[in-house]
């Protein structure tokens, strides 16, 4: 039976309360904010985000933009030195803190290419990053753009600086400089990342003058580390020439060794330490492509059963595959997908899945299609145990939305770390947050910005061989705004992330990025 509360459309979520207490709504507030511009100051095309991801334990977050950059940040709350005894008898709320994050580093992940047996050009943008497991107090992470994936590697090191030289400060160089004057320009000989100093001979200083004595005596410069560190990243593979389609996912496997990536056709399975050599292991191509129905849209691994993972297709159908069974999966162990819906012209469309994700232990899935937000639980495949409507406003104005491309839209969705919450977004920058257990009437709006309870209560291009969209037209360009209230859609929080203990979220508008916690 589906419940609904009149205007959201919310449908009643199936899940069990946590010991049988039903979980208040949360109240959110702005945590920190990264990237925002001054009034008036224009955003770069390459500034605009475009994946955000938190590692596992949450202490370090990852943001990736379309200029190909990845932008690391790092906790800072949360490392008190204090004993246990001591954090015992201090007050509960002066102990419990939301994270909070300050920037680490940052380096281009992916350069622009061009493909010259297609004739194409590779962006760079970040379609999507996934952290792996750390070693040796160094991150590593796998990014992505439509084409090639990257296996980072990023660590600490400390500055190196030369102690001692052969020279004093009273030599003098062939411009009148001496050594005591260039001193007091900068540090000398200091080297970064293990390069060597090249001040000796540079042309703004001028060339070292030996006393006409000579030099008493000559020795090896002294060179010792500093407290300062440098934040250096390196690439350690390249995963490439496996994908004739725009690489829409990847997704870590919890043996820690592996991951899948897939574009619309197929799915591969990569070994960490092999980037030459990858294995198909779903292949939907037909033998005619006039024969094709249907689109990969996103695959995901289970998080504890490394051999079973899960896609979606355009056609709003999840399929659960089981590696065991065969090397080439052409054939699901299980089906998710609704009772078939009266069709109209948009209903394929906007029933395209853009997002899938699965609870931490595994037993349910959460998907995003342009509508709505839909629950699996993984023993049930004959519908979701629940839905929630994101922006039904919009349902009248399917045409209008399709003449400005705007239905093919990509919203991501993300559960909350004990699964009781999932987040999503929509237009006007506005992201929704639904409470998942039996009876919850939670369904609370926000939007990203500095006071993100300000828009409560108000109801809310395609490049290359990318199929996602096949069939579609190109619609004109028109008003982005006042469609329904003054709601703008071109301003849409696409990307959004939640932390994986704590109530955080983390979402993308344009190029800023908003945290807020409750």
């Amino acid at each position: 039976m589906v419940i609904s509360d009149g205007n959201d459309g919310r449908e009643k979520p199936l899940l069990p309360s946590e010991n049988g207490l039903l979980s208040r709504p949360l109240e959110w507030k702005l945590s920190q904010v990264f990237g925002e511009c001054a009034a008036g100051e224009e955003v770069q095309e390459v500034d605009i985000i475009s994946a955000i991801e938190f590692d596992k334990s949450g202490e370090h977050l990852a943001t990736g933009d379309r200029g190909g950059r990845l932008v690391l940040f790092e906790r800072t709350d949360g490392r008190d030195l204090r004993s246990r005894k001591e954090l015992e008898k201090m007050e509960t709320s002066m102990v419990l803190r939301h994270p909070e994050y300050r920037y680490k580093t940052e380096f281009q992940s992916h350069e622009p290419e061009f493909d010259y047996l297609k004739s194409l050009e590779i962006e760079e943008k970040i379609n999507k990053i996934r952290w792996c497991e750390s070693t040796n107090n160094a991150l590593f992470l796998l990014s992505t753009n439509d084409k090639t994936i990257k296996l980072w590697k990023v660590s600490e090191r400390k500055v190196k600086k030369v102690l001692e030289m052969n020279v004093d400060s009273s030599f003098h160089f062939s411009n009148g400089n001496t050594l005591g004057q260039f001193e007091a320009h900068g540090p000398v000989g200091s080297l970064s990342n293990g390069s060597t100093s090249d001040w000796i001979g540079s042309s703004t200083v001028g060339t070292f003058m030996p006393p006409s004595n000579g030099i008493p005596s000559l020795h090896l410069p002294v060179v010792v580390s500093s407290n300062e560190f440098t934040h250096v990243a390196k690439c350690r593979r390249i995963y490439t020439h496996a994908h004739d389609y725009h690489i829409n996912s990847i997704s870590n496997n919890s043996d820690g060794e592996t991951f899948i990536s897939s574009d619309d056709l197929r799915i591969n399975l990569w070994n960490m330490e092999v980037s030459d050599q990858s294995f198909n292991i779903v292949d939907i191509k037909p033998a005619n492509m006039e024969d094709l129905r249907e689109v990969i849209t996103s695959a995901e691994f289970h998080p504890t059963h490394c051999n079973i993972l899960a896609y979606s297709s355009s056609k709003g159908t999840i399929r659960l595959v089981d590696m065991r069974q065969s090397a080439l999966c052409d054939r699901h162990t299980k089906l998710f997908e609704e009772p078939e819906a009266p069709k109209s012209f948009f209903t394929e469309i906007i029933a395209s899945i853009s997002d899938l994700k699965f609870s931490r232990d595994g037993c349910y899935m959460v998907s995003r299609d342009y509508m709505t937000v839909k629950l699996w639980d993984l023993n049930m495949g004959s519908a979701p145990v629940a839905t929630f409507k994101v922006h039904e406003y919009l349902r009248p104005k399917l045409c209008d939305l399709y003449e400005k491309d705007a239905i093919f839209d990509k919203f991501e969705c993300s559960l909350s770390g004990d699964g009781s919450r999932v987040a999503t977004g929509s237009y006007s920058n506005l992201f929704r947050v639904f409470g998942t257990q039996v009876g919850s009437e939670e369904a609370t709006t926000l939007e990203a910005s500095r006071t993100p309870n300000r828009r409560a209560g108000h109801p809310l291009q395609n490049s290359g061989r990318n199929l996602i969209g096949f069939g579609r037209r190109t619609g004109g360009k028109g008003s982005d705004v006042d469609m329904n209230g003054g709601y703008s859609f071109s301003s849409k929080l696409l990307h959004l992330a939640w932390h994986p203990s704590a109530n955080l979220i983390a979402c993308a508008a344009s190029n800023s990025l908003y945290m807020y916690y409750a």
